[in-house]
């Protein structure tokens, strides 16, 4: 990996390049995903069909396309006892964590007669988008679907592309029955992304979409967004790393290379205070490489997002972290928790040298669905909040109404807007004659 002194212009061709990874660069595919989208709406099924043919070279039909118990029965036969152990100890830790988001509707009474509150609601239906081709997640399966479990989401409908097949992956199918998918349907790509926002014959519309996918899922997303909510665009998976001298070398090597694996576009960042630990940290990486057994994939990553930065100093270091945002932040330092209290951009933050981000991954609880390529700035974790919708309550008395409905008269006034001044005044109409 490069070893860079830390300073302005590093910093700004360092986000330069990190934005050039952003879904929203890839504009040369829109035209692609909106005709995929466009034969979904006009032709429905049939387009389903024709492109999971295409795309995913397995034949889809009306009878197939969603998986009957049968199918899940034998995913439950085909995985083995400890691997069902570990998802539901994993399950019982994202649940836990979930409840604790949380809210219930509130009202606020006073005593002249006003009542104001909010109500919250379920979404009633979401579809959960899920990867499949060369890998299975079925960490992000439990990631989509028990947010919206907790928030009490009636309708969870999940699509993932089948293999050649025809067969979804066993993992992935233990994975969602045992986190309450409804329905599971064996479509992926944009095509399977306008199913759920426009519907077809074979999968109903619903109102949230929810999950990662690839650069077409992730535009597909983006193009359907307003027709349905979703959850974000999600790009490709990236690690900053804030440690200074005290640090372990190779726990900080492994930390940056379990995110460099996920594909040639992710990012590995090392922002240090120590250009001895910088170095010690391109050794260890250097070793692992030569037996992890994604080192193409790795090495390629590296070398278009990797970086070791030197900081001068650790304010100057946790001034790049907020700037560049990372979805996934460690912190490793003498102090974690005290260098914590400054970040303000951050997915999610790891604090300590045994809280290695595969930790939050798979097991720990918190959401691994995370903003990334610096929406940090600006968006939050999927949580339970992302699958409830909140409605304002407002009661007034004629109480206390007519304290203040002159204040409101005049406002609406102020603005032009006689209709509005009417509908106040008309309930005070009498008093005034």
């Amino acid at each position: 990996m490069r070893i860079v002194e830390l300073n302005e212009n590093t910093r700004k061709n360092l986000l330069e390049d990190l934005l050039k990874r952003s879904p929203n660069q890839y504009t040369e595919y829109e035209e692609t995903v909106a005709k995929i989208i466009g034969e979904v709406r006009e032709r429905g099924d049939e387009a389903l069909f024709d492109y999971t043919l295409q795309f995913d070279k397995t034949k889809i039909n009306a009878d197939n396309i969603r998986v009957t118990n049968e199918e899940i029965d034998a995913a439950y036969r085909e995985v083995d006892a400890e691997f069902l152990r570990v998802l539901r100890a994993a399950i019982k830790n994202i649940e836990s964590y979930h409840m604790l988001q949380k809210r219930n509707s509130w009202f606020d009474t006073k005593e002249d007669g006003i009542i104001l509150g909010q109500k919250i609601t379920p979404v009633a239906s979401v579809g959960v988008y899920v990867p499949g081709g060369k890998a299975a997640y079925p960490s992000s399966v439990l990631m989509n679907v028990l947010p919206a479990k907790v928030a009490g989401v009636e309708q969870i409908l999940m699509t993932t592309p089948p293999g050649k097949d025809g067969r979804v992956n066993p993992a992935t199918l233990v994975a969602a029955k045992e986190a309450g998918v409804t329905q599971i349907y064996k479509v992926g790509g944009a095509q399977a992304i306008a199913a759920l926002a426009f519907g077809t014959k074979s999968i109903r519309k619903v109102d949230k979409i929810v999950g990662p996918g690839n650069i077409f899922v992730a535009l597909a997303k983006k193009a359907v967004y307003g027709h349905v909510s979703i959850d974000s665009i999600a790009g490709p998976s990236e690690i900053l790393v804030i440690a200074d001298e005290t640090a372990n070398p190779r726990y900080v090597a492994a930390d940056l290379l379990s995110q460099a694996e996920h594909d040639e576009l992710a990012s590995a960042i090392l922002v240090t205070t120590s250009r001895e630990l910088a170095e010690k940290v391109n050794l260890e990486i250097d070793a692992f490489l030569t037996k992890l057994s994604r080192r193409e994939i790795l090495e390629k990553s590296l070398e278009n997002y990797g970086y070791l930065l030197i900081a001068q100093n650790m304010e100057e270091a946790i001034a790049a972290a907020n700037e560049i945002a990372s979805e996934h932040l460690e912190i490793v330092t003498e102090n974690p928790f005290e260098i914590m209290t400054k970040i303000k951009n951050a997915g999610a933050i790891f604090l300590g040298e045994y809280s290695s981000e595969p930790l939050g991954d798979y097991f720990a609880g918190p959401n691994h669905i995370l903003p990334t390529n610096g929406t940090a700035k600006f968006f939050s974790p999927l949580s339970v909040d992302d699958f409830v919708k909140k409605s304002s309550i407002i009661s007034y008395s004629r109480e206390a109404l007519e304290k203040v409905h002159s204040d409101i008269e005049f406002f609406a006034q102020a603005e032009g807007l006689t209709a509005h001044a009417n509908s106040i005044s008309v309930r005070f109409e009498k008093e005034g004659k």
